[in-house]
């Protein structure tokens, strides 16, 4: 779940539509660069029957096509970078058999009882592997659907010779279903697809059922970190985490943590910064 970058700066944001109401009256209309969210996801067509709505699988991803560059394209093909992609890399990820992501670093230096974070979406992977490489005492498992974006981030890993990461091709909440309870030290999203048009709101992430299935795997003490540069979707999760029972808001009920320092800011959260736009940083704890 990639960042969003700017790519049409003449939208007019004073519109008032379904899409743009807030949860909060304290809440502004969205900017800008937050209406043009990744890539312009095309509409759902409105002709759907209900039927048809109910048969389908609702991803809180959108796989888009986007460009492969030579490094990319070597480390998904490439043998020494096969210690990083833990399943098929091309196409769509087989998960079959990935019901311990401990197990995944057994034979690394850290081996499999040191603390875990589990990164879902990673986009291109720079902020992931910066904070692996800042914390190798820790494992970190990135989980993307995105070739580009995997094959990039293994790149990265493996030029740096980081033995702390593993990177899965797939469905973050499949995976999370086959994983043990109370296993995961850190689960991080940042900026998801924010599913800006109301009818899409079923596909984000942040869900009250999604929900249950991320602190599954959660160990008590545990933490969810998200953050996001779209204001409707930073309330609609504040309402969602606090009124979910077992967590609990690390800065208070109804609150945004600052952002961490071990956050590194990307290129996209910095010139948004820059525009004068918002981030959200929220921690919940596992009760």
């Amino acid at each position: 779940m990639s960042q969003h970058p700017d790519i049409n700066d003449n939208i007019d944001s004073t519109r008032t539509t379904d899409e743009q109401k807030v949860l909060s009256p304290n809440t502004e209309i969205p900017t800008d660069a937050d209406i043009v969210a990744s890539n312009m996801i095309e509409d759902e067509s409105e002709n759907e029957t209900e039927d048809s709505k109910h048969l389908r699988i609702v991803n809180t991803f959108m796989k888009r096509r986007t460009h492969m560059n030579k490094n990319a394209e070597l480390a998904l093909t490439a043998p020494e970078f096969a210690e990083y992609l833990v399943n098929n890399s091309f196409g769509d990820g087989d998960l079959d058999g990935i019901n311990n992501l401990r197990t995944l670093f057994a034979d690394s230096p850290n081996g499999s009882e040191a603390p875990l974070t589990l990164e879902i979406g990673f986009g291109l992977g720079d902020s992931f592997i910066e904070m692996a490489a800042a914390e190798p005492s820790r494992n970190f498992v990135g989980v993307e659907v995105h070739e580009p974006g995997i094959g990039k981030c293994a790149y990265m890993a493996g030029t740096q010779n980081l033995t702390n990461v593993k990177i899965i091709n797939g469905d973050a909440i499949q995976l999370l279903k086959q994983l043990p309870e109370n296993h995961i030290d850190r689960i991080q999203l940042y900026f998801p697809d924010p599913w800006q048009k109301k009818r899409h709101y079923k596909r984000r992430f942040v869900s009250p059922e999604r929900m249950a299935i991320v602190t599954r795997s959660l160990k008590q003490g545990g933490w969810f970190h998200t953050a996001t540069d779209w204001e409707h979707y930073a309330f609609w999760m504040v309402e969602v985490l606090d009124g979910f029972a077992g967590l609990t808001n690390q800065a208070g009920a109804g609150n945004f943590t600052d952002r961490p320092d071990f956050r590194p800011m990307t290129k996209f959260e910095r010139r948004g910064l820059e525009r004068g736009h918002g981030v959200w940083d929220l921690i919940y704890l596992k009760d």
